[in-house]
């Protein structure tokens, strides 16, 4: 049996994903998806890259640690993953100790081999900070255009490409001090010399594999320009610690540990995890990465592989898709321009509408281009007015004439030999175009086949011929019938949530790609619901004003907006404490909401006595799903502050019982205790303590016209 290992490039962990970005993600999964339904042995790894200079100076920026940084961006990431429906085995992360352990054994086996050389060089240190600089977060004036905010790698305003030397009037990105020119040594992976194995597996592996065009042609463009030997070390203290003699307060520059990534993750995923990444024998590794990614994969991570010694399971084969842009320009987070997957989320549009889109205009050998226009005009021709148009008015002919069974059909006539030898092709199409990770042809040449099915439907006109010829019109509607039954198992890795509709239409489970072709398994035929809803004018052109710039893409603004719209919080008052029977630090009290009385269940004995708590007012979560705590049900939750060693609730006395706690400037919560949320997602939303004021994302917690905030926590987490 086949053993296909599948990778989609890591996301960096401090962004939301734009569609662009989703494309590599979305393209692993509808491959993995195909590998599973042919029977072969798959796994799909992927995961946030979280190390690295943008997030160690995020998290400065923001007064929080790195890892609460990336934890709060990892869930951003999963939850936008998840409801794009995305069949990973593992969606990990790269800041674990399995990660960590991986990355040093690598780094170990090439200093040993002698592809780690030393280097002194100057870098920019900021004395405030007490730190190295990274180029892009020196910022002054350019000196080509006078433009004030260039930054040190390069001015945004001319384009001139600079070093920080270069820049007039320096200054720390992050205090603003000037900074001083000191020397630094890090630690270089000798390219060069690892150069000679590296082009011997290229040669075959790119033949073998059949890479993309732009693949080859950049790999080529990088070995015949020179390797050179490249720093994999840097100043920072947010990353893997190098395990060198001399180099203990360095970290690894993040291009050289996020690809072991994939790696790591699989190590966290499985024990076994060496008869997928030590078996070059047995396992055909498939990359998915965006076209400025290549170099990293085609020639870094092998010559990390190949340089440690050990035997790796190399890159096979990949699928490097170049650019998708927005309307008549590129997407950009920091200006807002472009649908990011949070937007996706909450445009009402479904999952699987976004997906035939991207893969039916997927950037595969050229840029292309995502338009508001295009959008509707594919979703509802093609996805409403071929594949949705077949299934519905097929199965309601079905359903109205033949009493919602499969007609029998005791004949085969000329039309229908013709019919089935048409749709055989076209299925094998699609599978070589899926063996070769032809993702929008396999996809075109889908709707291509439910074309010729609507043509059959038109041509033979069965409200006519129902009447003339009933055996024939069986034999139409069985032939169509399993047509769509094909047509799902095909559609299955694209629109896997159209897929299980149509085939609970049929009465039928699975997509095996063994089905393809036969006429068994249909009996009863459900009447159809409509698959998907038209886009109508009105609709796009209010999507379009909205991203056209400007509109909110930050990860604050996005976990503003979940706080108010998933969270119910509310003052209650403590009528009652009493010792729970059965645990001796929990409390059972029982608290009023403004003519509501629930009972709660909390951990607060070691930290208050009963007297502390009766008779204030807390803040209550009060849609969270009702969870019984050592036999007592706990419908709800208060809040306290926690510093790691004192906990304080967060008291609300100045207001009423019931009333609604909001945001400081924000538009009122519009969250519905009838709709109910667990515990992971309320804590997905990071509430602080810093100087005493309760706070999302630097904007307070705010009931009756005052904001929260704590007297003996100054600095800590809400829980």
């Amino acid at each position: 049996m086949k053993k296909i290992l599948i990778t989609s490039a890591l996301p960096y962990v401090n962004n939301i994903p734009h569609l662009g970005n989703l494309i590599q993600v979305l393209s692993a999964d509808v491959y993995a998806r195909y590998c599973r339904q042919r029977g072969y042995e798959t796994l799909y790894v992927c995961g946030t890259d979280e190390y690295g200079t943008a997030t160690e100076t995020r998290a400065l920026e923001e007064g929080i640690t790195p890892q609460e940084l990336c934890d709060r961006y990892y869930r951003v990431h999963a939850d936008v993953y998840e409801w794009f429906n995305i069949a990973f085995d593992s969606f990990g992360r790269t800041s674990t100790p399995k990660h960590t352990e991986i990355t040093q054994s690598i780094f170990l086996g090439l200093d040993s081999n002698g592809y780690i050389k030393e280097k002194t060089i100057e870098q920019t240190y900021c004395e405030y900070c007490d730190r190295f600089l990274a180029d892009r977060y020196v910022r002054g004036t350019c000196p080509h255009c006078g433009y004030e905010e260039a930054r040190g790698d390069q001015c945004e305003n001319c384009g001139k490409l600079l070093d920080p030397t270069d820049l007039l009037e320096p200054r720390c990105g992050v205090c603003g001090g000037t900074p001083v020119v000191r020397e630094t040594t890090h630690l270089y992976i000798d390219l060069p010399a690892i150069r000679p194995r590296l082009e011997s597996w290229l040669d075959s592996t790119s033949r073998k594999g059949a890479w993309a065009r732009n693949a080859v042609q950049m790999t080529q463009a990088w070995i015949r320009d020179g390797l050179h030997e490249r720093a994999i070390t840097r100043d920072l203290k947010w990353g893997i610690p190098v395990p060198k003699k001399g180099f203990e307060d360095k970290v690894f520059y993040v291009w050289f540990d996020a690809p072991i990534g994939y790696i790591s993750i699989t190590a966290n995923l499985t024990d076994d995890w060496r008869k997928w990444w030590k078996n070059p024998e047995e396992v055909e590794l498939v990359q998915f990465i965006g076209k400025d990614n290549i170099p990293f994969h085609t020639v870094i991570f092998p010559c990390s592989l190949i340089g440690s010694g050990e035997s790796w399971t190399l890159l096979h084969s990949m699928s490097s898709s170049e650019y998708l842009n927005y309307e008549s320009g590129k997407f950009s987070k920091s200006k807002g321009v472009g649908v990011f997957g949070t937007d996706a989320v909450e445009s009402g549009i479904p999952a699987d509408a976004w997906r035939f889109y991207l893969f039916y205009n997927r950037p595969e050998k050229a840029d292309s281009q995502f338009t508001w226009k295009d959008f509707q005009e594919k979703v509802n021709g093609e996805l409403i007015g071929n594949l949705a148009n077949l299934v519905n008015r097929t199965l309601t002919f079905v359903d109205r004439f033949f009493e919602g069974r499969l007609p029998e059909a005791p004949k085969t006539n000329d039309a229908s030999q013709t019919f089935r030898r048409q749709v055989e092709q076209a299925e094998g199409g699609v599978l070589e175009a899926l063996e070769r990770i032809e993702l929008r042809d396999a996809l075109r040449r889908i709707f291509a086949l439910s074309s010729i099915g609507n043509k059959r439907f038109q041509d033979e006109e069965p409200w006519k011929r129902v009447k003339e010829d009933r055996a024939a019109t069986a034999e139409l509607l069985r032939d169509l019938l399993y047509l769509i039954r094909d047509l799902a198992v095909l559609i299955h890795p694209f629109l896997p949530d159209t897929a299980a509709r149509i085939c609970s239409f049929l009465g039928i489970e699975g997509t095996d790609t063994a089905q393809l072709g036969t006429y068994c398994g249909i009996g009863k035929v459900d009447k159809p619901e409509l698959l998907f809803r038209r886009l109508e004018d009105e609709q796009i052109e209010s999507f379009k004003k909205k991203f056209s710039g400007g509109q909110a893409v930050s990860a604050d603004s996005q976990i503003h907006e979940k706080f108010l719209s998933r969270v119910s919080l509310k003052v209650a008052r403590i009528v009652e404490v009493e010792k729970h029977p059965k645990a001796d630090k929990l409390y059972i009290e029982t608290v009023e909401l403004g003519g509501e009385t629930r009972r709660i269940v909390s951990g607060l004995v070691p930290y208050y006595e009963p007297g502390q708590l009766q008779g204030r007012n807390v803040l209550l979560v009060t849609n969270l799903k009702p969870a019984k705590l050592r036999g007592v049900e706990s419908q709800g939750m208060l809040l306290a502050a926690d510093d790691g060693q004192t906990v304080e609730v967060l008291f609300a006395d100045h207001a009423e019982p019931g009333e609604v706690v909001g945001l400081t400037g924000l538009s009122a919560p519009s969250a519905s205790e009838e709709e109910q949320i667990d515990i992971d997602e309320f804590f997905s939303i990071p509430i602080s303590v810093r100087e005493g004021r309760v706070l999302i994302e630097e904007i307070a917690l705010q009931c009756a016209g005052k904001d929260i905030t704590t007297e003996n926590v100054k600095t800590g987490e809400v829980r």
